[in-house]
């Protein structure tokens, strides 16, 4: 079967696990191009075959004004909605020769950007075709000195690679708190936990920064399970530095809201300061608690769920009143950890991040 040649784009999207506004899709006669880096979503693939080979008007002649036809996938977790956007075919030879040094141009930048991620040592586990796909996903972007690239209190909507340049963390007055340089990343915090960015970057001299989506930083950890431990484990060492200047000691009675300090760092608070003792929350429609020794879990309880999965609910909790008050019985404390803390921890951060 033959099928229309033209160009869709993509112009709306809701919880679409994989594209995004502006990616084009192009029918040809015989194939279907998704967004270079991106899987086949086979219910859309369905649903543009079908328009290009029923005979639907691309676009049409309304009050003087020629107007594209709107169409919508059939949908799965989400939805997107695009438009025909042009025939897929030049009309001219020149055209032609334009659309294919176009093309060249933008390999070759894809080339050399995927040689730039080569030298930095997150991506070296890749191979040279996963790093083309991975280039095409991220956008390189240029900052000048002084430039904010990242405000403290914004959503956490990228991932940013410093490809080269130097960059300062600075607080509420301007005083710098920590630099990063060449193959340093930031921004996944807010990616993976859902907070808002919680510094301020600037730029501490020209910068070439790539920046990813967070659709597609989400894609590219299903993707490469070499990339998701070593995000997540760069998340847990973020989040013990920034314990650890929060509080040198973790004083008994301590009480709080998760709206202040989210389970994932209290917990990991406890863990680094090696405290022994229970940690309590309460809201209206839940109680918990979880016991540690020196730092690791004994016990966990959340409604009807004990053990490992009243973890992993209480480190998805958004909301309630915590204490935490130092101290075991000697029966408490010849309990068996239900398992290592670190890897509890960024199990719980993964079905975080996927429920998300």
């Amino acid at each position: 079967m033959e099928f229309r040649k033209g160009v869709f784009i993509i112009t709306e999207e809701s919880h679409c696990p994989l594209y995004n506004v502006g990616e084009e899709l192009v029918v040809d006669e015989i194939s279907l191009k998704f967004p270079e880096g991106k899987p086949t979503c086979l219910i859309l693939a369905h649903d543009i075959f079908m328009i290009a080979s029923e005979g639907q008007a691309f676009e049409k002649f309304s009050k003087g004004e020629v107007q594209r036809a709107k169409f919508e996938c059939g949908g799965c977790s989400g939805i997107i909605r695009f438009e025909f956007k042009k025939e897929k075919e030049f009309a001219t030879l020149q055209m032609k020769l334009l659309a294919l040094t176009d093309r060249k141009d933008k390999i070759k930048r894809v080339t050399e950007f995927a040689g730039l991620l080569r030298t930095i040592d997150l991506f070296k586990t890749l191979t040279d075709d996963d790093l083309l796909d991975l280039a095409a996903l991220l956008v390189l972007e240029r900052y000048e000195w002084g430039f904010p690239i990242a405000q403290k209190g914004d959503p956490g909507t990228n991932l940013f690679i410093i490809v080269s340049g130097r960059v300062e963390v600075v607080d509420e007055d301007g005083v710098t708190l920590a630099e990063m340089r060449d193959g340093d990343v930031f921004g996944e915090m807010s990616l993976l936990t859902g907070d808002k960015v919680t510094a301020t970057i600037v730029a501490a001299e020209p910068c070439k920064i790539a920046k990813m989506s967070q659709k597609n930083f989400r894609h590219i950890l299903n993707r490469f399970p070499t990339l998701q431990v070593f995000f997540y484990k760069l998340l847990v060492s973020r989040i013990t530095a920034i314990n650890l200047k929060r509080a040198e000691e973790l004083s008994s009675g301590m009480v709080g809201q998760l709206s202040d300090i989210p389970p994932v760092e209290l917990c990991q608070m406890i863990n680094s300061l090696q405290k022994s003792g229970r940690l309590a929350i309460d809201t209206n429609e839940t109680k918990a608690f979880l016991l540690f020794y020196e730092g690791e879990v004994l016990q966990a309880f959340y409604n009807e769920f004990d053990g490992k999965e009243a973890f992993y609910k209480i480190m998805a909790m958004t909301r309630g009143r915590f204490k935490f008050v130092q101290g075991l019985t000697a029966a408490e404390k010849k309990r068996d950890v239900i398992g290592g803390f670190m890897a509890m921890l960024m199990e719980g951060m993964r079905r975080i991040d996927d429920k998300g």
